[in-house]
This record gives C-alpha cells, structure tokens and sequence, in this order.
C-alpha cells in the first residue's frame, strides 16, 4: 500500500491528526514538508462559538465569531493557515448563498489549494434545533416541569424534518466542498450533548422531566443525519457524543461544554462556551466513518465497510458511499493506542 495511503488512513486519530497529517502528507526523502495546511472553517454558531469572548474583530458583527472557536484552536495546534467563514445562525442553504448582506456564500472561502476544511451544519436547517429547545422550554413551564408535554404535542415531526429535509440537504452541501475542494480532507463534526442521558436540571434547562430523553433523541437523530452524510462524501465524522457525555448544560462550570438558559456565564445559551471550543478539537479515538480520499488517489487499497449503531435502534448499520460500496480488505491498521470510536447513544439509553 502507498506511504501515502497509510499515513492519511492513520491521521484518523483525531481531528488534529487530520489537520497534521498534511504536514507530512506527500513529503518524500530530501523532500520538506509544508508549513501546514491551508485551512477552512464553515458551519454555524456552535462552529463560530456565538457568546464566547472575545469576539473576532475581522468577522462580521452578524456571525457573532470568537477568536477562541474551535477553527482557531485547532489552527493554533497545528499551525494551519486558517480562513474562518463559519457564522451563528448558518444552515446548509448558507454554503451556496449569502446569509447577511455583505458576507460572501462560505463555499466561496474554498479553493483547489484548500487542504483542510471542517464543518459543523444542519442544526439549524428546518429551525429544528432551535425551535425544539424553545417550544419544550415553553411546555416544561406550562407543566412545571412534569410529563412529556413537548413530546406529546410533536411526536415525531421533528425527527422527520431531519431524516426528509436535512440529511439531503447536508449531502448536498458536503458534496459541494468536495467539489471546490478537491484535495482536501473533509472532517465534520457532530454535535455535543445538550442535555444529560439520566436526569434533568428544570432550574437551569426548563425541559420537563419526560422530554429530556425526547430531545436526546432528536439530537442522536440529527447526528446520525450528519454522520451518514459525512460518509456519503467521503468525508471524516468527528463524533462527539461520547466525548462530551457528563459535559451537558446541566453540569457546573468547568464541566460543561454548553451552556444553560439559567445560570450561565455566555450571553448565547444552549451553545457551546469557551471551555467546549477547546475540548472539541482535542485527540480522541478514531471518528467513525471513512477518511476523505488523500491528495492523489492510491494505485491500491481500500476503505473497508464502516458499521455504527443507529441511534434510534442501535443495531449496526453498514457505512454507505463510497466505503460500503468498495468493501475490500480494510485500508491497515490504526495508530498506536487508537481506540474503536463510542457507540452512537441510543434513543432507550437517554433515560430521564
């Protein structure tokens, strides 16, 4: 198999060793390796850390972007030449067109000397993220907090805009870097966890007990949308979930990543603050799915067939795209001290 090969497929480590691996990629003998990769960053506000001081003086007042987002600490660990377009309210649609007045489509920030982009979409395509925070908080009021009025009054509507409207929608939009970006390995996150798997804090999130699990349900539901359509593409899922368990908005400060809608310390509630940028970007177990091609493609060798568990059933499902349908011998082995990446969470295992 290629050197090339095997270094890109053992990058996977973590989303830094994505980015890092171009400082290596391609460097034969006598040859020196690049400064680092030349970097993009797309998404919406929890990609643009909308409430996390300070501010960057260079984005749009409308993006709300902190210069201590994840794009920039993981341009700051490795070295990467970083362009930051990510901007809070974003959806897919805002790939392609303009957002505000004034700030370009962010596809247009990409390039065929585009190297590393990573993307963090699809919450607020449909309004379903936000709309379903904000009308269970209104229900948990209305009940002071007892039953499952939220789930009750929308069943599954929510999780249908997401399986009907969005997963599309993001293969859409992942297909469009892929074309602007040719050579550029892809990694796309999923979102951390907003509410605890076992509990509720009606004090600080004022979700009613029984809608708790309702909305752990419809976040696994939108990652597994982000994740099928990251290996649709051929891009790297960063998943999240279980590396932000025990770190919702309803653990203290200094444990959360994401803020309450009482008691925080961030203007933007229910978005990640300063400690969950940091900790976003960190090494961890290898992200599911299948890494994005290398710079050129191999003359040999494979991605073999991913699994991950469904969310909503856990039962193992087969990578779709390009891996599942190139499902010869595995590509090699991981890297040292790599790990099998957390299960997905399950709809049963989000008890209150």
């Amino acid at each position: 198999m290629p050197r090339r090969t095997t270094r890109s497929l053992a990058s996977l480590a973590s989303l830094s060793a994505v980015s890092a691996a171009f400082l290596v990629a391609g460097a034969g003998p006598g040859a020196a390796a690049p400064a680092g990769p030349t970097y993009v960053a797309l998404g919406d506000s929890y990609a643009s850390a909308a409430g996390v001081e300070p501010v960057d003086p260079t984005a749009p007042v409308e993006c709300q972007r902190s210069s201590r987002n994840y794009p920039h600490v993981l341009a700051a660990r490795t070295g990467a030449a970083l362009t930051d377009v990510t901007c809070g309210g974003a959806d897919t649609s805002h790939f392609r067109t303009s957002q505000h007045p004034g700030v370009a489509p962010q596809l247009d920030a990409l390039s065929a000397s585009t190297t590393l982009v990573t993307v963090t979409i699809g919450g607020n395509d449909g309004g379903v993220f936000g709309d379903a925070i904000r009308e269970c908080s209104i229900a948990g009021f209305s009940t002071g907090g007892a039953g499952s009025p939220c789930r009750d009054a929308n069943g599954s509507a929510y999780e249908d805009i997401v399986r009907d409207a969005t997963y599309p929608a993001l293969v859409q939009a992942l297909t469009d870097v892929r074309e602007r970006a040719p050579r550029a390995q892809v990694g796309v996150l999923g979102y951390p966890w907003i509410l605890p798997a076992e509990g509720s804090c009606f004090g600080r999130m004022p979700v009613a007990e029984g809608d708790v699990p309702y909305l752990r349900g419809l976040q696994a539901t939108l990652n597994d949308a982000v994740r099928r359509a990251a290996e649709a593409t051929g891009a790297t899922y960063v998943d999240l979930a279980g590396v932000s368990e025990g770190h919702d908005a309803c653990q203290p400060a200094g444990t959360r990543w994401i803020e309450p809608v009482f008691g925080g310390t961030n203007p933007v509630v229910v978005h990640p603050n300063a400690f969950g940028e940091e900790q976003m970007p960190r090494p961890r177990s290898a992200p599911s799915g299948c890494p994005s091609p290398p710079p050129r493609p191999p003359a040999t060798g494979c991605c073999a067939a991913s699994t991950a568990s469904s969310p909503t059933s856990g039962s193992a499902r087969t990578g779709r795209g390009r891996c599942a349908a190139r499902s010869r011998p595995s590509c090699g082995t991981p890297p040292a001290g790599a790990t099998s990446p957390p299960p997905a969470a399950s709809r049963s295992s989000a008890t209150a």
